[in-house]
């Protein structure tokens, strides 16, 4: 239970109102931690709890040292995206109801002019996107020499996406802070491992196995298709189906988002769509749109591949194949959330393939091959990757299998 960790009355009462239960894996193993000033690099899942995981000490650590004077934010949480900064905002405001405790949001894509309260006047808990952070850095418009607490959410995207530099700088500038908290859903790479060196002092390692209850369990298969034309038609097929309730399909440019909706709105199949140059207001009226099941289809570029939190996405569709194994992963991760199941389906062409492999690899689980009557692929190139490649035996597997086959020969 969370009373175990010691927390706040009015927290436990957010807690109890929220409808948590208990905690889960990785709140479990950073809440003592983080409450003990500790230092801290954690790995988990998504959908697995890590929000509240360090939403919960800051606030604990605010109510128990309360502030001095008025001034900038004492706790900051960069994220990567504006989509995710905004749910942490949310979640950090529903956790603190019962306090006096303020948090503000900075992301980019909104006027300048509409975060003026937040500059101006006193705020506790800021979440923020890096880039629109720094610029009211450098015009000197915020300071966070005065930052107490530090978390880096999504530290692995964040490095992905460029903004080492902009978090370096940041970093920097909160010199005098007293904790850090680093989360990535993934550790691969020496890339997260060295800035996590740099970044924080001693910290105590923790990463999560998630419970049966937690864990996502998603079922992975892929459809070849000749061009994409193909595409298209296996895509129509797969929305048309009962079971599909609530779709995130991802494609690799915007150009081709667009080309999507236009085509799904032609079949029937309304839906809303996501691309990084879409305005804030735009973007934030087409999740709200989804979630409150006024369409049941989301189309967006890998924006969306991280920073939502739509409950009951049964399935996610990679229209497009992302670049990178990890991404994938992440795509995939917006369905199967908190113990539901989900399903991930991936329309590939022939010259697709390569990166198939390297998912493979990286998930360690081979993704099975479909097809749909009607809309088998014809040309060669289709036809040869559907196929399962053929497994070579080692000298020993085929001594073994040898002596198998004539031991049941001589049963007969």
């Amino acid at each position: 239970m969370f009373a175990q960790f010691d927390l706040d009355q009015a927290l436990l009462g957010a807690i109890q109102d929220i409808g948590y239960k208990k905690p889960t894996s990785i709140q479990e193993l950073v809440i003592p931690e983080a409450m003990a000033g500790k230092d801290v690099l954690a790995s988990a899942p998504t959908g697995t709890g890590k929000t509240a995981a360090f939403i919960l000490p800051i606030a604990q650590y605010l109510l128990d040292y309360p502030r001095r004077a008025p001034g900038f934010p004492r706790a900051l949480i960069l994220t990567p995206t504006r989509e995710l900064a905004i749910q942490i905002s949310e979640q950090a405001i529903e956790l603190t109801k019962n306090t006096t405790l303020k948090t503000g949001l900075i992301t980019g894509g909104v006027n300048y002019g509409s975060h003026k309260d937040i500059l101006t006047s006193t705020t506790d808990i800021l979440v923020a996107t890096p880039g629109r952070l720094v610029d009211y850095i450098e015009s000197e418009q915020f300071d966070v020499r005065d930052l107490e607490l530090l978390v880096i959410d999504e530290a692995d995207r964040m490095l992905s996406m460029g903004f080492a530099d902009t978090m370096n700088r940041i970093i920097a500038e909160a010199r005098w802070r007293k904790q850090t908290l680093l989360f990535s859903a993934t550790l691969e790479g020496a890339s997260v491992i060295r800035f996590a060196k740099e970044v924080l002092n001693d910290p105590v390692y923790l990463s999560s196995s998630p419970s049966r209850k937690e864990k996502a369990k998603i079922h992975q298969w892929i459809h070849i298709a000749d061009n994409k034309e193909h595409k298209l038609q296996l895509l129509f097929n797969v929305l048309k189906q009962e079971d599909v309730k609530r779709a995130v399909i991802f494609a690799n440019k915007r150009e081709t988002v667009q080309m999507l909706s236009g085509k799904l709105f032609a079949e029937e199949l309304p839906c809303v769509w996501l691309e990084g140059k879409m305005a804030q207001d735009k973007r934030n009226n087409a999740v709200e749109r989804l979630k409150k099941g006024k369409v049941s289809i989301l189309v967006a570029t890998d924006v969306a591949e991280r920073g939502l939190d739509i409950d009951d996405v049964t399935h996610v569709i990679n229209f497009d194949m992302p670049r990178k194994a990890d991404i994938y992963i992440h795509r995939i991760g917006r369905t199967g959330r908190a113990g539901n199941k989900g399903t991930a389906i991936s329309l590939v062409e022939a010259h697709e393939m390569a990166v198939i492999g390297k998912i493979e690899r990286y998930a360690k689980e081979r993704l099975s091959r479909r097809v749909i009557e009607g809309l088998r692929p014809q040309n060669k190139e289709a036809k040869v990757a559907i196929k399962k490649p053929k497994v070579k035996r080692t000298t020993a597997q085929k001594k073994a299998k040898a002596k198998k086959t004539a031991k049941r020969n001589k049963k007969k």
